[in-house]
């Protein structure tokens, strides 16, 4: 069980290989959406939409736009049986606005907190051939694609180490660890 928001985040990192077999339902994914839709959202706008796919079929299509680990250069994605469970498409409606910014940032988070608190992992995934993603949902053009969150229950294990010599590529170790460097603290927080 979590018992603070440092042990949330901690646990809430960008996971890539899921239990296939463990499904995430549609509910799941619009309690998660209420999470996005309660978060604070510059000028109170509120310009984001969602789309929401817990069916092999719709993952299918969402899976074929998406690319996965821009530092794993040999691994083109999760294999079919390690493949998210389900996705949340976030979409900016261009007929409230057409500045987006750090909207979709904010509803991201509080959507994958959420779903560490209930047991599943996500990944914010912004490498995406749109195009292909809005003919394949039917996306209507007033609404601009700016992330895809993939869900399911993790199978990988996913740990902090210091980033060394300013290097913050991850890697996976031979046990398939995942591992992502973090800039020490007095590196971030600048003494002026």
């Amino acid at each position: 069980m979590v018992h603070s928001i440092k042990d949330l985040i901690m646990k809430n990192r960008s996971y890539r290989r899921f239990h296939h077999d463990k499904p995430i339902t549609e509910k799941q994914l619009q309690d998660l959406v209420e999470l996005a839709r309660l978060s604070p959202s510059a000028a109170n706008l509120q310009p984001l939409k969602y789309i929401v796919s817990c069916t092999p079929k719709k993952n299918e299509m969402i899976f074929s736009c998406l690319a996965w680990a821009g530092y794993l250069k040999d691994w083109l994605g999760p294999e079919a049986a390690e493949r998210p469970a389900g996705y949340i498409v976030v979409l900016g409606d261009t007929e409230i606005t057409n500045d987006f910014g750090c909207n979709h940032g904010i509803a991201a988070q509080s959507i994958t907190l959420g779903a560490s608190e209930i047991g599943f992992g996500g990944c914010m995934i912004a490498s995406i051939q749109r195009d292909n993603l809005r003919e394949l949902l039917k996306i209507p053009q007033r609404y601009e694609i700016l992330l895809v969150i993939a869900l399911g229950e993790p199978i990988e294990r996913v740990v902090l180490v210091e980033a060394k010599s300013g290097d913050i590529k991850y890697w996976r170790d031979a046990n398939k660890t995942h591992h992502v460097p973090k800039r020490p603290l007095n590196e971030i927080i600048l003494n002026l």
